[in-house]
C-alpha cells in the first residue's frame, strides 16, 4: 500500500512537471488567460465604474475586484477542458495509459498543475488590483481566507473541466464552452449586486455558486459587500465552502468514470 501510494504521488508529480514546462515554454497561454479579466477590470472599473452603484456606498473598483478574482477562477475550467481534450486527441493520454504508471496520475496531475497556475494567476491579478488603487482592509487572515476560498472554487471547477475535456470531441468544441461560462458569470454578483437586478433575476444571481464565493471574498477582504436580505447572501462564507464541495462530489466521480471508459 505504501509503495503504491508513493508511485501514485511520484507519477502525479511527473505529470505536473510536464504541464508546468508547457506553460514555461508557452507563456502566451498564461497571458491570454489573464488578458480577459485585466481588460474587464479596466473596462468596468474605469469606463463604466462611474455609472455603477454599490449598495451601501463605497468605491466600485473595491466592489469589483473580488468578483474579477472569482471570474478568473471560474473561466479556468475552459482552459482545463481544452488542455485535456488536446492530450486526448493527440494520443498523449493513451501513451500515459500504456506506461507502467498510476492511472490516477493523469487526472490528478492535471488538477495539481491547474491549481498551481491558478495561484500564480491570483497573485498577478491581486498585484494588478493594488496597482490601480484596490486596498483590502480585512487584514492578513481575512485575505488568506479569501485566497483559499477562491482556490477552493477553482479546485472544484477543475473536475468539471476534466470531465468536459474527456467528453467533448475536439479543442474547438472545448473553446465553445465560453458561450456557456459567460452568461453564468454575468448573472451573478460579480459586476452588480443582485438586489439591483429585477427580482426574479436577482434570485437566480444570488443562488449562483459564483456569487457566494464573490460575496465571501468581499466580506473577508473588507471591501463593500452589498449583501441583500436573502439567506444565501447573508451566509456567503458558508456557501462558498458548500457549493464547491457539492461540485467536487458531483464531478470527480463523473471525471473518473469517463476516464475509465476511455479504455473500453
Amino acid at each position: 500500500m505504501g509503495a503504491s501510494m508513493y508511485w501514485a504521488v511520484a507519477d502525479c508529480w511527473t505529470v505536473v512537471r510536464r504541464g508546468l514546462i508547457h506553460y514555461q515554454r508557452q507563456p502566451v497561454n498564461v497571458a491570454w488567460q489573464l488578458g480577459f479579466p485585466i481588460l474587464s477590470v479596466l473596462l468596468y472599473g474605469y469606463v463604466f465604474g462611474s455609472a455603477m452603484k454599490v449598495p451601501g456606498g463605497g468605491d466600485y473598483r473595491d466592489f469589483l475586484m473580488p468578483g474579477m478574482f472569482a471570474m478568473t477562477m471560474a473561466f479556468g475550467f475552459i482552459n482545463t477542458a481544452t488542455l485535456v481534450v488536446l492530450d486526448a486527441t493527440k494520443g498523449v493520454i493513451d501513451r500515459f495509459r500504456s506506461m507502467p504508471m498510476a492511472p490516477s496520475a493523469v487526472v490528478s496531475g492535471r488538477g495539481v498543475t491547474d491549481l498551481v497556475v491558478a495561484c500564480a494567476e491570483l497573485v498577478i491579478l491581486m498585484l494588478t488590483a493594488v496597482a490601480i488603487g484596490w486596498r483590502p482592509s480585512g487584514g492578513l487572515g481575512g485575505g488568506l481566507a479569501a485566497f483559499a476560498l477562491l482556490l477552493w472554487l477553482r479546485f472544484a471547477l477543475i473536475w468539471l473541466g476534466v470531465w468536459l475535456g474527456l467528453l467533448v470531441p475536439n479543442a474547438e468544441a472545448a473553446g465553445g464552452l465560453f458561450a456557456v461560462a459567460f452568461p453564468l458569470t454575468m448573472i451573478s454578483s460579480i459586476f452588480v449586486a443582485p438586489q439591483l437586478m429585477p427580482e426574479w433575476l436577482g434570485v437566480v444571481a444570488a443562488w449562483n455558486p459564483l456569487s457566494s464565493t464573490v460575496g465571501a471574498a468581499r466580506e473577508l477582504f473588507g471591501t463593500p459587500v452589498g449583501a441583500g436580505g436573502s439567506w444565501v447572501e447573508q451566509h456567503a462564507v458558508l456557501m462558498a465552502v458548500v457549493w464547491p464541495l457539492v461540485l467536487t462530489l458531483v464531478f470527480v466521480p463523473l471525471a473518473v468514470r469517463r476516464f475509465q471508459r476511455l479504455s473500453r
